[in-house]
């Protein structure tokens, strides 16, 4: 038995070895064109072509064609050159990951003596040829002028992205966890909740690039979308920049956000610095990038320090009472405190090989706002985040047509939330007075949040990939990965006069608790065929995925005698899946292209799923009690996507598309009962299903050497229903008083937004002034009403308000001492627009409810019932101003 054992994990490793994990997109784009006299049209065999500031180049072959892969992404210059021609230079030449870049050149003859150069400013197009599924890119110089504080800011400008009330982000309708995260070709998406698990500086980032409609082979582990982030390379001179800046909010809502109006210049405030170049002693061999920036935010939602945690209060005695020692100053709890670092190395070890190092490292601190303890502020809870990123990357040129890469990573994630971070801290009181509230309608008047969490996510990965342009219309790619995860658990309660509290309001800590460590692997090997015709891009592909939970589940989950005992568990299967992907592309005139595209996609549900609740322990008699499944199967979905873009005037580009998204086999719940006593529990279990259409238009407008005015415009008709938007739905069904039954009709999803826009309009001119405006419109995510008719008596059926944002940026670039600085101001939410994210669901308003109708303006001994109405959570922020400056020397 320990024999066959050990054969099957000695299998499973070899296995894993040659199909290695889910691979990611390449992280570089290719530049190819013809060479012509400009005279005769004659195509010119053998001339040279060069980027600029890099070791890349090429020859045009007899046809006076070339090509260049493995370009960053980035703009350069492109020269062209030929003996007894003028030498051509191409600049504002902008690559894109994964895209092609056709650059021409017509050569004029000349004499050896007389030769010149000839510069041309080229312009980015328009529409994108070989795009075979809707994709966007951001640049590092876009980033820049945009009115934006994070990637998280980014990502919720583009088209198809919905944020839900919890700021969760769902792209074409899918749930949150059902997109990836990736650096530089990595993985940084934590496979335990699905979340991103390092962040990056937006000023380090080179280009974000958003794919929404379906992905080619390369991309596995993924059913929405792709985020993926190339960070800068280093410069070939010396650099030194930043930004510094700081402000606050500057609202006239002081009636909803308490403490509003009490303004200091540095409730917020960033500063962030850079430096690059080569290294002095090895200035052609090792090149280096340097990040850091802080960032702290103190928040728009305070609480009054009335009672402190060991306060408390019994109602039940005559007369009342009431301990408080509070000192009534107002206390952020809501604030945000953030570190970046990031270290970039490159090594030129030869005109063919290029190893790169990047460590990426981020440190976060913050409260979420909970209203319970408004006026007892500091016994919450706070989150501590630590997320670092170790990525090593061998790229080897075989020849000017093949190339390969290595990557090796690491990276590990931390998640703490805790009131205090000893659990045997004094500070924390008797758990009993988190009962003592006078009715629903009151704040506690003392108690700690005796909950620790302590969770660890660290992610092993290899990954290779082989990209060889074949022939001139065939670009092959092949690669393979695996990624070992390993997730430890050390969750409990903390302790009251040394025994261990908070069972008394939380079966968290009982279900949860204990130290525990899951280990998973995961693999998959794609291959991926770039077909550019001169009427027809072709993207085909085929990937395998292979994942194994290396968990435990009951051989009878009705049998509690089985669960109990050692020998009642078998190992979870390992699951497969095998993926096609189909892009087409292909031109209807000079400046439209029509594309459609099909795929097949997989994805495991987030770890945190599979291993919940790792002890089986069942609460006795009613439904209280969710376990985790590490027999899940894969989530699927298969999407069609059809679109057309157009170019008009040389200045405007249109893009219509429409999608399609079938989902099947989604995360849900199933209620178990026992054979012994009717005890119950609920088991996730794949049950769940969706489906998402929807439409979208994007208008774009490019800058002329006229009016110097960028225009970008879209808007995104949506509708995403299913039978369920959490998984844990059909567990709340069967809680609810009666029950009730699982939806036997799709119904909306709560991120079910029909109507999104938006507007980004930017002018910059270098001489005088620039300013951008991002303006937002979205039309009301659906919720459930308290009261319903009996017309409408299904989940979702009620909408609730519209809102809409404006965001400015204004800045102007003065010289000082010979150098560049940008002073710059920026106003989110310019109208100071109380936008209502969530709603009570008796009037679908975030301002009122029927409650006080019948309560009145009750007054009670610690609030009124008006105060306990007024929900600052409710509301999207207030206006937030800052003033600051950059600089580049």
């Amino acid at each position: 038995m320990k024999v066959s054992r050990t054969l099957c994990i000695v299998w499973e490793l070899i296995f894993l070895l040659v199909f290695l994990q889910f691979s990611r997109a390449g992280q570089t784009g290719k530049i190819v064109g013809h060479i012509s006299d400009a005279t005769t049209g004659d195509a010119l065999p053998g001339a040279n072509i060069v980027i600029e500031g890099t070791t890349l180049g090429a020859a045009s072959d007899m046809d006076g064609d070339y090509l260049i892969i493995n370009v960053p992404p980035g703009t350069y210059t492109v020269t062209g050159s030929m003996l007894s021609y003028q030498e051509v230079r191409i600049t504002n030449v902008t690559v894109s990951v994964d895209q092609t870049t056709h650059i021409n050149f017509k050569l004029n003859p000349t004499s050896l003596e007389l030769g010149e150069t000839i510069t041309v400013e080229a312009s980015r197009p328009l529409i994108q040829k070989d795009m075979t599924a809707t994709a966007s890119s951001v640049s590092a110089d876009e980033i820049k002028g945009m009115p934006v504080e994070s990637v998280d800011d980014i990502l919720g400008l583009q088209a198809g992205v919905v944020v839900d009330k919890d700021g969760e982000f769902h792209i074409r309708g899918g749930r949150s966890s059902e997109i990836a995260y990736l650096v530089d070709g990595v993985s940084v998406t934590d496979p335990y909740t699905g979340k991103a698990a390092v962040s990056v500086d937006q000023s380090a980032i080179q280009e974000l690039k958003v794919i929404s409609g379906t992905f080619n082979a390369e991309y596995g582990q993924v059913m929405s979308g792709i985020v993926e982030v190339v960070t800068k390379d280093p410069e070939e001179h010396f650099q030194l920049g930043g930004s510094v800046y700081s402000g606050d909010y500057i609202s006239s809502h002081s009636d909803l956000f308490y403490n509003i109006d009490n303004r200091n210049p540095t409730d917020i405030y960033n500063y962030q610095f850079y430096f690059t170049g080569p290294l002095p002693l090895l200035r052609n061999k090792v090149a280096y990038y340097v990040s850091f920036r802080r960032f702290y935010n103190d928040g728009w939602m305070y609480g009054q320090r009335r009672f402190n945690p060991k306060d408390s209060s019994d109602y039940s005695a005559n007369p009342i009472k009431i301990v408080q020692t509070g000192d009534y100053q107002p206390v952020s709890m809501n604030y945000n405190s953030e570190y970046y670092g990031n270290v970039k190395l490159v090594f030129k070890l030869s005109s063919t090989i290029k190893l790169n190092y990047n460590l990426l490292g981020n440190q976060f601190k913050r409260r979420t706002y909970d209203h319970l303890y408004k006026y007892n502020p500091d016994g919450d809870n706070t989150d501590h985040e630590y997320g670092i990123t170790n990525i090593l990357d061998w790229n080897h040129a075989l020849s000017s047509k093949t190339f390969y890469t290595v990557k090796l990573s690491h990276y590990n994630y931390d998640f703490k939330s805790y009131a205090y971070s000893n659990p045997n801290d004094p500070r924390y009181a008797n758990p009993l007075i988190l009962r003592n509230r006078e009715d629903a309608y009151s704040f506690l008047t003392g108690g700690t949040n005796m909950e620790h969490q302590n969770r660890s996510t660290t992610v092993d990965n290899a990954k290779f990939d082989l990209t060889s342009q074949v022939t001139k219309i065939h670009q092959v790619k092949l690669g393979a990965e695996y990624k070992y995860n390993q997730f430890k658990e050390n969750n409990f309660e903390a302790n009251y006069n040394g025994v261990p509290g908070g069972g008394v309001f939380s079966t968290f800590a009982f279900f949860n608790q204990g130290k525990h460590t899951h280990y998973a692997l995961e693999g998959a090997a794609y291959a991926q065929d770039k077909i550019e015709l001169d009427n027809m891009t072709i993207n085909a592909g085929l990937r395998y995925d292979y994942f194994n939970s290396r968990g435990e589940v009951p051989t009878d989950p009705r049998d509690p005698q089985a669960i109990r005992s050692q020998s009642g568990y078998e190992k979870a299967a390992a699951q497969h899946q095998l993926s096609p992907r189909l892009g087409l592309a292909f031109p209807i005139s000079a400046s439209g292209v029509i594309h459609a595209s099909y795929g097949h996609f997989f994805q495991i549900p987030p770890y945190e799923y599979l291993y919940k609740n790792p002890r089986f322990a069942v609460a006795p008699g009613a439904l209280a009690t969710l376990i985790g499944n590490a027999d899940l199967k894969p989530q699927t979905t298969i999407i069609y996507e059809m679109g057309f873009q157009q170019e008009l005037l040389n200045l405007i580009g249109i893009d219509v598309t429409g999608y399609y998204k079938d989902a099947r086999n989604l995360l849900g719940t199933e209620i178990y009962a026992t054979y012994e006593g009717g005890d119950q529990y609920a088991l996730y279990v794949n049950r769940d299903y969706g489906n998402i259409r929807g439409i979208t238009l994007s208008i774009n407008k490019r800058p002329s050497a006229q009016d110097y005015l960028t225009v970008g415009f879209d808007y995104t008709f949506q509708v995403a229903e299913g039978n369920a938007s959490d998984p844990d739905q059909q567990f709340y069904n069967q809680q609810s008083v009666p029950p009730k039954e699982s939806n036997i009709q799709v119904v909306p999803l709560n991120w079910d937004q029909r109507h999104t826009v938006n507007l980004s309009v930017a002018y910059s001119n270098p001489r005088v002034i620039a300013a951008g405006i991002i303006a937002r419109f979205q039309s009301g995510l659906p919720y459930t009403p308290a009261i319903q008719s009996l017309e409408t008596t299904f989940e979702n059926s009620g909408r609730k308000p519209f809102n809409y944002n404006v965001d400015l940026r204004v800045s102007r670039q003065i010289m000082l001492w010979n150098n560049s600085f940008n002073l710059f101001l920026k106003v989110y939410n310019v109208f100071d627009r109380k936008n209502e994210m969530d709603v009570y669901t008796d009037t679908g308003r975030a301002g009122y409810s029927l409650v006080s109708q019948f309560l009145g303006d009750r007054v009670g001994h610690i609030n009124t019932l008006n105060e306990w109405l007024q929900r600052p959570d409710f509301y999207s922020e207030p206006r937030r101003i800052f003033v600051g400056i950059n600089f580049d020397l």
